[in-house]
This record gives structure tokens, sequence and C-alpha cells, in this order.
């Protein structure tokens, strides 16, 4: 499983993520600058200048019309994926640490910064698919802010009105975004900074990733833990592959002590653990640092990861991944 080396970002990756056909890969850096390549052969397309901060966080519509980012130049920003351009630039007094479409493509949520007497807060925004896109409300649909411990990772459920957060007390909870109140909570889901949450394609249950060196399946609905796979670092990225029934978790050491960590300590590894059994079934190194994110391709065919050391690798996967048995001996009718 030969890796493409995609080289375009001049620091660490802060997120990665493929559009719905799985043809192109967005990735967001703390250089300030979103690229988006060709998944095949790591060919970029083209770059969204704009922002002035670390851009934490992209995603891109269904249709591969629209992309929102959202940044530390406290802004949400909203482009045209064909052509590049800026359409429309909404401002907050924080920065702007997750933003996620809802399965319609109408609206976004965004997740903004508790800082400098600033609550953190949750906003819902109708996005205005007339015209060229231009003409978007300045004002959320929604907004409120999550008491007690701050919100780091959002996601619209498969409910209507109802949004998943992950909180940096290790809480998962459940919100209607109309009147702002927690509907559901695991309070205990991670013991630590919840990093990353990723949906299933039906939205029905999620993978979440913790620096409490974990990564857990949850309900969406009840919030219940249905796996739990441990590791020995803080992890930074969970992402679920369709077809196989794997899950892959990224992380390492935090960057700050990747001086004086050496590769084989520090554990810059994606690895592949057995979604059904809990059982680690591999890993795949090549990383200088710490993976911070992970994206799997739509059909399952590919795999992406972006890391402390500013490289994105692109992995096709071997037609041995596609062989392999993966409930062993056990036939599993479809």
């Amino acid at each position: 499983m030969r890796p493409i080396l995609l080289q375009g970002h001049e620091r660490s990756l802060t997120q990665i993520k493929f559009n719905r056909e799985g043809d192109l890969l967005f990735s967001c850096s703390k250089d300030h600058i979103i690229n988006v390549w060709f998944t095949h052969n790591g060919e970029r397309l083209g770059t969204y200048d704009g922002h002035n901060g670390t851009v934490w966080t992209v995603d891109v519509d269904s249709n591969s019309e629209f992309m929102v980012s959202g940044s530390a130049d406290n802004t949400l920003r909203l482009w045209n994926v064909a052509t590049g351009k800026c359409l429309f630039k909404w401002e907050f007094p924080t920065a702007v640490k997750r933003v996620a479409f809802n399965e319609d493509d109408d609206q976004v949520v965004c997740i903004t910064e508790q800082r400098m007497g600033h609550q953190g807060a949750i906003r819902v925004f109708n996005i205005n698919r007339e015209g060229d896109g231009t003409k978007q409300s300045k004002e959320p649909l929604y907004m409120f802010h999550p008491i007690g411990s701050k919100a780091t990772v959002c996601a619209f459920s498969f409910q209507p009105g109802i949004i998943i957060t992950g909180h940096e007390s290790g809480k998962i909870a459940l919100f209607d975004v109309k009147t702002g109140d927690e509907v559901n909570n695991n309070e205990r889901a991670h013991n630590d900074v919840v990093t990353d949450l990723q949906l299933s394609p039906d939205r029905t249950y999620f993978i979440t990733s913790s620096k409490d060196k974990s990564a857990r399946l949850h309900d969406t609905k009840s919030l219940m833990v249905l796996k739990t796979y441990p590791t020995e670092t803080p992890l930074n990225s969970a992402a679920l592959a369709p077809k196989r029934p794997y899950v892959l978790l990224g992380g390492g050491q935090e960057a700050m002590s990747v001086t004086t960590t050496s590769l084989r300590q520090g554990k810059f590894e994606t690895r592949f653990w057995h979604k059904i059994f809990e059982e680690e079934v591999g890993r795949v190194k090549g990383h200088f640092g710490p993976v911070n994110t992970i994206a799997v391709h739509p059909a399952g065919t590919t795999y992406a990861s972006g890391g402390e050391d500013g490289f994105v690798r692109v992995h096709h996967f071997d037609d041995s991944y596609w062989r392999a048995k993966p409930y062993g001996d056990l036939e599993i009718l479809e």
C-alpha cells in the first residue's frame, strides 16, 4: 500500500475531508491555506486563499458545490468549490473550531471558542442556495451557549433539529437547536478532551477520539457506548471504514514532546481496529509527527491522513485488504 505524498502545506494539518464522490480531498492547515486535491493521483487542483489565521475546519456539501471553513481569524466562510471564490463571510468574537453541513446541505453548524470573556457558542446558519450563493443572512437561525464544559466538535444528527457535540470534559451530548436545551448526554463518554467526531453514512452511530487515549463507537440516539478501542497514546482523529468492519485511529505523543521523542516511541501511526471485535489488526507508519486528522473515501477504497509534519498521505487499499476475511472463518450474510 504505497502512499501518495501530498506536499502543499507549510505547517501542520488540522482537518482533511473527502467529498461525497471521493474524487476530491480537501485539506486545511495552520498555514492559513485550504487545498483541494485529486484523490486518484494526488495532483493539487487548487487553493482557497483568504483566511488570516489557522484554518481549523472544513466541510463540503454533497454536490461539491459549496464548501465552508472555520478559522482562528474569527470567521466562518462559504466558498464556491469550482472557482475558489469566497462567497460570504461571517465574523465572530472568537475562533471557529468546527463546521459541518446538515444532510440536506441547507444548514451549517459551527462552534466558536470560549475565550477573552466570550462564551463558547453553537450557531446554525441557513445556506441560501439560490443564485450564486453570495446572498446569505449574517444572523444565525439558531444560537445557544452550552453550559459547563465547552464544545470542541459537532455534527447534525439523523434526528431533525438535533446536534451532536463532543466536549472538553469528555462528555458527548445532544442539543435541540431551536431551544438550546441539552436533550441527552453521556458525561462519561471519555475522560479527556473529545478531539474528533465522525458519523456513519446513515448517521445512526458515530465514532469519537479523545486525549484519554481511546476511541469509542456510540449510538446516536441513546449516546450509549457500543465499542471501545484503547491505545497507549492520545488520539486526535478516528474514522469509520465503509464496507469493511474497521475503524482507523490517529494520534501520537503531543506535538510539544515530538522533538524529544523517537519515531518508534511517538507512535505516529494510523491504527486499524476491528470495529466489532475491538482488536487491533494493523498499523501504517509514515508521518514524522502526530497524526492530526484521518478521513476515509466514501466507497472505502482509500484513506488519507494529515500530520503535524505538514504532509497529507493518501493510501489506496491493496487487493489483499478486500480479500481478507474480516470475520475470520465466520460466514456473514449481507
